[in-house]
């Protein structure tokens, strides 16, 4: 029998999920849950949030509307493993011990915070102006939710391949100073992911403020496809699927036959309200019974906590008898 691989995958609790997360992190995360030989770690990562957001009941609002998504769309909670980073109490205390084996130098070269370094020197304040040793810190923090599972594979963004290297160095430090205890993590980036653009034309994102919310009701979902931007192309005129927005979404939703037919009508000079009109109708249709689901379960916050609830229990099993092997391993332990 093949060895399951550990995959390990956060999702920061800060944000409304909009269709550009649907398509680009959860669709493709829950159906590689389904696969047997992986063996699938999902959480919210509510005390990152706090890195960037002051905002307490938007970070409870999120964590709430996040989790909620995940078991819409089907995630099966029986076999991954589905938790809230808060609710496992080793991870802050695993991000201790591994703090006091990492390098500054080390935490001085992650991109968040030479970015804040130079921003600030752009506007002529103190190098460490409105810096926290939250943003400092986070990617030890980042490196004990990943080493805390022995995570061998964790999904990320290039941007966020750094951290994992960092995650490798600081495992590899402990492992050195107190015995083989930590896998290395390995990336795994997808350059292929799909990325929505937005209503404006540019990759959907909340900083852009361009996003699609994944649950709007069915009548406001409708009035947001329509704002997607296109050109004055007339009804009749041929159009180039390549260079419009609103084919790159459609794509994203359509199977390869309805992409190809979409492409001749493209060809054949289909109007825009029409193209808008077939795309609506495509993504309401694979979103109504999820959205159900989802209205079901926002309703029903109790549901949401007790399926948390189980899934920390499940993962504590795991992190309770780790924590105390690396206690043991640093020397703190029981006197006689």
């Amino acid at each position: 029998m093949a060895e399951t691989k550990r995959v390990l995958t956060g999702i920061t609790t800060t944000g409304t999920p909009h269709l550009g997360n649907y398509v680009g992190a959860i669709k493709p995360a829950i159906a590689a849950s389904r696969d047997p030989g992986i063996d699938s770690f999902y959480f919210l990562a509510d005390y990152h949030a706090l890195v960037k957001c002051e905002d307490p009941e938007r970070v409870r609002r999120s964590t709430l509307e996040i989790a909620a998504t995940w078991l819409a769309l089907g995630l099966d909670t029986s076999r991954s493993l589905f938790y809230r980073q808060s609710d496992i109490p080793e991870i802050p205390e695993l991000t201790w011990l591994l703090t006091c084996v990492t390098a500054k130098g080390l935490m001085n070269r992650a991109h968040a915070y030479k970015a804040a370094v130079d921003e600030n020197a752009k506007t002529g304040e103190d190098a460490d102006y409105g810096i926290t040793m939250g943003l400092f810190c986070y990617p030890v923090l980042m490196a004990a939710d990943i080493l805390m599972f022995n995570a061998q594979r964790v999904p990320v963004g290039k941007d966020q391949v750094q951290h994992l290297e960092m995650a490798r160095d600081i495992a590899q430090r402990f492992n050195h100073r107190y015995g083989e205890h930590f896998a290395l993590p390995e990336a795994e980036v997808d350059d292929f992911v799909a990325t929505l653009p937005g209503t404006d034309g540019r990759k959907m994102s909340k900083s852009y403020d361009n996003t699609i919310p994944l649950w709007l009701p069915e009548k406001k979902l409708r009035k947001a496809i329509m704002k997607i931007k296109t050109n004055s192309q007339e009804p009749g005129e041929p159009k180039d699927p390549d260079s419009a927005a609103v084919y790159s979404v459609y794509s994203a939703f359509a199977s390869p036959a309805q992409r190809e037919q979409m492409r001749q009508a493209f060809a054949d000079g289909i109007a825009w309200g029409e193209v808008k009109q077939q795309l609506f109708e495509l993504i309401n249709g694979e979103l109504a019974g999820p959205r159900e689901r989802y209205e079901a379960l926002i309703n029903n916050p109790d549901k949401v906590e007790k399926e948390l609830e189980q899934g920390a229990e499940r993962a504590r099993a795991l992190s309770r008898p780790f924590i105390a092997e690396l206690r043991e391993a640093v020397g703190i332990r029981r006197l006689g």
